[in-house]
């Protein structure tokens, strides 16, 4: 049984028994949604995702280019691999780094 997370996303079509799911677990979402590109997938249930995005420098009127590292979350029905495009939401601090988990894989 699959539960409304109240984002707008396709519900995977693979069941799974982890509780840190935000479909089929009790894992709740809030806050911000990101997208970014799959960079790491070698830990267990987890991934990296890197975010490119530009910042405006009021100063020279310009924006520059930056990108960060997110650790997120990889629940076994969505199970991102590297070079995926991936939606992720915040939730509650699953671990030291992860306060990140995966909601779709574009």
């Amino acid at each position: 049984m699959t539960r409304n997370i109240g984002l707008e996303v396709r519900v995977p079509e693979k069941e799974c028994t982890d509780p840190n799911c935000p479909f089929h677990g009790i894992l709740p979402v809030r806050g911000q949604v990101l997208t970014g590109v799959v960079v790491s997938n070698k830990m267990e249930k987890t991934v990296v995702v890197q975010r490119k995005f530009e910042k405006r420098v009021p100063k020279y009127e310009r924006y520059e280019k930056r990108q960060s590292k997110i650790h997120a979350h990889n629940p076994p029905c969505i199970n991102a691999k590297d070079g995926d495009k991936v939606t992720i939401a915040e939730c509650r601090p699953l671990s030291k780094t992860k306060s990140y988990v995966v909601v779709e894989v574009a």
